[in-house]
């Protein structure tokens, strides 16, 4: 029997409502599947660790970090401190120091779900978005001179490198391989952003041109926000980078119904580090602590997960018994319903 270990860090918000759902969850599947175990150690680490301490999570978590074979992430964010802190202190920490280079957010219309867009249901939305994760828009590049004058500046340098872009493209073209449809939408704004766009354009080309058998093609960010309105069926797997793909994915959720049933994955491919899982709903501090936070997300999140960590069989087990759970319309308010949080979670043990 394998044993995989998983460091569980529900952060802050509705992170501690969620991924405390999952791993229930999670203990259930081991029960059903009995073919692996995962040894889950929590670290309570965010807003909260750092109004005690000055910092979002310890200056050796890293290192504490770095043995185990995933991270279960929650949401960070809270209101009473500034953003930047809260994200490049935890999340940004971790998902750069480990080279988590490429996020995938897959996204499809799941059964009893309805989606905003007329006339849609299972199937007429079901594609992959891949962004890349390390460097562009993120790169964490830029400054501030004069503050508080009149002539104060504030710089925000995105930064693309031939490395950075080779490797999200060629796992982009991969994962398409992979897929049925055998299809990859690049999106750039190339138009406008003359130097890194238009290089990033050329190295899409040029990774393109040794996966002669998937079809390829190039959209300008904004066009695309109404293709996927308009014809998301025409969409597969999409890559984009870093800022624009965090964007599109919100867009892609919001399309499927909620950002509750919306998952992530933070990947180290060459598995030199531990890959992060987390929903992408963030911290929503509006319904934190009343239960009605949506679980969804996180338990595809832990499909991903599981996926991952090369259990295939319970990772399809689980995502049956979600679609099982949404196809009986056990909805929290986030999706039309009056169900709780633990009602949800409930509905998807007695499915598995």
């Amino acid at each position: 029997m394998k044993t995989y270990s998983i460091a569980s860090v529900p952060a802050d918000g509705i992170g501690q409502e969620v991924v405390p759902a999952a791993l229930e969850v999670l203990k259930v599947l081991q029960q059903r599947d009995r073919g692996f175990r995962l040894r889950v150690e929590t670290f309570p680490w965010g807003s909260e660790y750092y109004r005690h301490h000055g910092l979002m999570m310890p200056t050796s978590g890293l290192e504490t970090l770095r043995p185990f074979d995933a991270i279960l992430f929650g949401a960070v964010g809270a209101p009473d401190i500034a953003d930047d802190i809260t994200l490049w202190g935890l999340r940004l920490r971790i998902c750069q120091s480990f080279d988590q280079y490429a996020n995938i957010r897959p996204t499809r219309i799941l059964p009893g779900i309805r989606s905003p867009l007329s006339g849609r249901g299972p199937g007429d939305l079901d594609m992959m978005i891949v962004r890349e994760n390390s460097e562009g828009e993120y790169a964490g590049q830029g400054g501030r001179s004069h503050r508080g004058l009149p002539e104060e500046v504030g710089t925000e340098t995105a930064i693309y490198t031939r490395a950075g872009c080779e490797r999200i493209m060629r796992f982009a073209y991969e994962l398409a391989r992979s897929r049925p449809r055998k299809k990859l939408t690049v999106v750039t704004k190339s138009n406008a952003q003359r130097h890194g766009m238009v290089m990033w354009d050329e190295i899409s080309a040029e990774v393109g041109a040794q996966f002669p058998d998937v079809a390829s093609d190039k959209m300008l960010v904004d066009a695309m926000t109404a293709r996927m309105v308009n014809n998301p069926g025409s969409l597969d797997t999409v890559v984009a980078t870093n800022l624009h793909a965090d964007i599109l994915s919100d867009l892609a959720a919001a399309l499927a119904g909620s950002l509750g049933i919306a998952p992530t994955a933070n990947l180290n491919p060459p598995r030199k580090f531990p890959s992060m899982f987390e929903p992408i709903h963030g911290s929503a501090f509006d319904i934190t602590g009343k239960g009605i936070a949506n679980p969804i997300g996180t338990f595809w999140t832990t499909v991903l997960m599981l996926d991952h960590l090369g259990e295939k069989a319970a990772a399809a087990r689980l995502m049956a018994a979600i679609e099982k759970t949404t196809a009986a319309a056990v909805f929290t308010p986030d999706l039309g319903g009056k169900a709780k949080t633990k009602d949800v979670t409930q509905a998807v043990i007695d499915a598995l």
